[in-house]
């Protein structure tokens, strides 16, 4: 008797964590509110440290549907002509507002998506654009893009074809298992301070 209501108690805590996980997995496109209660160091809420832990990210929804297939096919420009700071620091930078209407005051200045592009440049604003990869802040990732450049690493390699979406959108898994692998058919340091530090 003392058994069946051992299992009976486990399978009523079994159905309350899935009813929570599965609230938590619905609640995944929702973004975290900021809060004055903070649950740990590194997470506003007890959700977060969930989708942190199982890698669940929301799909980002940028306020511009920037297109870079034309930029690379009719323009001929290269990923660092826009991503200056890729092949001299960690970050690959994203070009502010005024840069992009360095050209576009002239071209493609009636399609609705320039238009917008415009009305930041307007009203003095940079364009909000949400991040596609990166890592959370307890993965303790310091990723430079510099070394991977100068070893000739494709941005595709980690980005996927970026040139053939739409919109960028997250393509690569960034494990920890997809950096060793690389790291070590190049043969280079799978040392853990190489990347965390």
């Amino acid at each position: 008797m003392k058994r069946i209501y051992s299992n009976l108690w486990w399978g009523v805590f079994a159905i309350g964590v899935a009813f929570t996980a599965g609230a938590i997995l619905r609640a995944q496109t929702i973004e975290p509110t900021p809060s004055n209660q903070v649950f740990t160091t590194s997470h506003q809420s007890f959700g977060e440290a969930v989708r942190h832990f199982f890698g669940i990210r929301t799909e980002p929804v940028q306020p511009i549907a920037y297109q870079h297939k034309p930029h690379i096919e009719k323009a001929k420009l290269q990923c660092d002509f826009c991503h200056v700071g890729v092949s001299k620091g960690p970050v690959a930078s994203i070009p502010g507002v005024k840069d992009c209407m360095v050209c576009h005051q002239a071209i493609a200045t009636d399609k609705p998506e320039i238009m917008k592009v415009a009305a930041y440049e307007m009203r003095g604003e940079e364009i909000p654009w949400q991040r596609v990869y990166g890592w959370t802040d307890e993965a303790h990732v310091r990723f430079n893009h510099a070394p991977h450049i100068r070893a000739e690493v494709q941005c595709s390699t980690c980005h996927g074809d970026i040139p053939q979406m739409t919109v960028a959108r997250r393509v690569v898994d960034h494990t920890m298992g997809f950096c060793v692998s690389c790291h070590q058919e190049r043969k280079v340091s799978n040392d853990c301070v190489t990347c965390h530090y």
